[in-house]
């Protein structure tokens, strides 16, 4: 099943170049289970192959992911949080990320939006709690935009560097979904640091 997954977005981003990086995105970011550690280290490779442009690949990955985004985030607004732990188990939706994500909103407020797209296990998810509690919408747009472009740059970037081996990616997910949390962890903690200490000092 996973080989023809593999398959299926190759083969679509081979024949629609950029509009099949924006569909496989947009629905990565609507909550259906495609990989993006597939898409773009894929796209990255055609890049180093002369056939598309990588800074075109971050813009259109990270304009999908939006898109996808914005839908999830209509869906969180409009359903509630009933519906979706009613029916969030059909499109993959772990019930444990979701409340992760609350409790980041909680603490954090909208930057979740910012850092939580930077973080594999729950970047996908952020956009329902965003619409539950019915985020400011164009706070909700920049954020997630820009937080979605370190990711697929990243990502895009590896894919070129790996050239034909691309695909390894796919078989250390989790070792790079670990190494990404850590360093979006430390990353908040040193903003957190300085929020506290220049408030002291002010």
């Amino acid at each position: 099943m996973i080989l023809n997954i593999l398959e299926f977005i190759t083969g679509l981003i081979s024949s629609w170049g950029y509009a099949g990086i924006f569909v496989t995105m947009t629905l990565e970011s609507a909550l259906i289970p495609i990989p993006s550690e597939v898409v773009i280290p894929f796209a990255g490779f055609l890049a180093y192959m002369g056939e598309m442009n990588i800074w075109l690949i971050v813009l259109v990955s990270s304009l999908a992911n939006l898109a996808g985004s914005i839908i999830a985030y209509e869906v969180g607004k409009y359903l509630g949080r009933g519906f979706i732990e009613r029916y969030g188990k059909y499109v993959l939706l772990n019930m444990g990320h979701l409340q992760l994500v609350e409790r980041w909103f909680d603490k954090y407020g909208s930057l979740t939006v910012l850092f939580s797209r930077m973080l594999p296990l729950v970047r996908t998810v952020n956009a329902l709690p965003a619409g539950i509690g019915k985020m400011n919408f164009p706070k909700f747009c920049i954020y997630t935009f820009i937080g979605s472009i370190p990711w697929n740059l990243a990502l895009a970037f590896v894919g070129y560097l790996l050239k034909e081996n691309w695909n390894i990616l796919e078989k250390y997910s989790l070792y790079i979904d670990i190494l990404a949390v850590f360093i979006v962890a430390a990353v908040i903690f040193y903003i957190a640091r300085r929020i506290r200490l220049s408030a002291r000092s002010g």
